[in-house]
């Protein structure tokens, strides 16, 4: 198992323990994710490739991981996620590139095939 799957694990993991200790809580943001989601303007292959951007520029290993295997599983190719990398590094500079380097991991690990 790789480090990026570990991070998907952990995220599953969370979330579990806290739709169990805190479920209005949980239950109510996991409920926003999905009305936000819903929209018809954009196609998932699209929002995952924003997410992807957006968790590269929040520095959030876990947001990368999860979005690029998401994205990955929507048709997304590794040029396409290394560009909304890339859109991240723009808007939020050095630290953003930094975090290239989880988004590169998450790359290999989910898209093994093109690497």
């Amino acid at each position: 198992m790789g480090r990026m799957q570990n991070k998907l694990d952990e995220v599953m993991a969370l979330t579990k323990s806290l739709r169990k200790d805190y479920p209005t809580e949980t239950n109510a943001f996991l409920g926003f994710l999905s009305k936000a989601e819903s929209g018809k303007a954009l196609g998932i292959r699209d929002k995952e490739l924003i997410n992807v951007a957006l968790g590269v520029a929040a520095q959030c290993e876990w947001c990368i991981a999860f979005h690029v295997e998401q994205a990955a599983r929507a048709g997304a190719s590794r040029d396409e996620i290394m560009e909304a990398g890339f859109m991240a590094v723009i808007m939020h500079g050095g630290p953003a590139y930094m975090y290239l380097t989880p988004l590169l991991d998450a790359i290999n690990e989910f898209l093994p095939e093109a690497s």
